[in-house]
């Protein structure tokens, strides 16, 4: 560790399970970088869904993981662990984390770090790890969406849905999507959704299929659940994926089967915070290869909603709580040095 680093940091802690209000900031030790990972002092760290669910106690991080809230950030490489070779002290990077990122410093497996996209600062670039990496591996990996192919992303103003949408299209393929409210459908068909459908006021199995002429999409991102699980099979076409990442409305939901068998349909999902190291750093491997270069030419971008400064971090829970934002909040972090 570099004699110039402090022993101590501010970090945001979970102090008992409940609402916003239970954030804090804390003092606790400065992380040591373990072998294959860098020590990154955090200029910015986004806010995401499974942070409000942790607050509330109902995700912990995986065994071994801090219980310090934030799977993403951006910042400055300060330190190096042992083996990695890869990243210099001085570097800016991005990173996906599992646990961490609300804090002056954070320990990061040097494979789960990307340089920051030119064009971007380290703001923007906090806001891309958690819904990139989801995106990437859940529609193009899972769901194997391909050009010409159709995508319905639900939650379409979400920082996964802005992510979902801009990724679908760059890749050329027929993106609709669900949102509440004209203001969200403006932004998600803004963004390059063909049609938004306002769940609060449509049917959206109604509508695309209409929009389909019967005979649905190839790929569904859902991470509402409950009743939308039976509705997505309902307009999800032959052969067609649905992509589970998230139950809004609950895990449970009864289905009969026999369409879904003649359809040929798939039903998929898959969680990331708990994937190993090796995992994620295939999926960074993939997104340098194949988004980056979209993100420097600006063909996508995250959508930033708003920030908050670090020990604000219960503001920013209240907001994501009220569903208001579109896209996604990140907290800003001032290290003192």
């Amino acid at each position: 560790m570099p004699a110039h680093l402090p022993a101590t940091m501010t970090a945001i802690e979970i102090t008992t399970p409940g609402g916003p209000e239970v954030l804090k900031p804390g003092t606790r030790p400065v992380p040591r970088p373990g072998p294959g990972e860098v020590l990154v002092r955090v200029a910015a760290a986004g806010v995401n869904r499974p942070d409000v669910l942790q607050r509330q106690g109902g995700y912990a991080p995986p065994r071994g993981v801090t219980d310090i809230p934030g799977l993403e950030l951006a910042g400055h490489v300060v330190a190096l662990g042992e083996g990695v070779q890869d990243w210099r002290q001085g570097d800016t990077v991005t990173a996906l984390v599992a646990g961490g990122g609300y804090a002056e410093y954070c320990a990061v497996p040097a494979r789960q770090c990307l340089p920051i996209p030119r064009g971007l600062d380290l703001t923007q670039a906090a806001a891309i790890p958690e819904t990139f990496f989801t995106v990437w591996t859940n529609v193009f990996e899972r769901g194997r969406l391909v050009a010409g192919e159709s995508l319905l992303v639900h939650g379409g103003s979400s920082g996964i849905g802005t992510t979902a949408i801009q990724l679908a299209r760059a890749f050329d393929a027929r993106v609709f999507t669900t949102a509440n409210g004209g203001d969200k459908c403006a932004a998600c068909t803004k963004l390059g959704a063909e049609r938004a459908i306002d769940y609060g006021r449509e049917d959206f199995v109604a509508v695309v299929n209409d929009l389909t002429g019967g005979k649905g999409v190839n790929v569904i991102l859902d991470m509402v659940g409950g009743d939308y699980i039976r509705r997505n099979l309902d307009c999800l076409a032959v052969d067609g994926r649905l992509v589970q990442i998230a139950f809004l409305k609950g895990s449970r939901a009864e289905l009969d089967l026999l369409p879904l068998m003649l359809k040929r349909q798939t039903v998929t999902g898959s969680t990331l915070r708990p994937r190993s190291v090796a995992d994620k750093g295939a999926i960074a491997d993939a997104l340098r290869r194949q988004v980056w270069p979209l993100l420097e030419a600006g063909r996508v971008a995250p959508v930033l909603h708003g920030t908050f400064p670090l020990h604000e971090a219960a503001a920013a829970h209240r907001l994501m709580e009220t569903s208001a934002h579109i896209g996604k909040i990140v907290l800003t972090v001032d290290s003192g040095s």
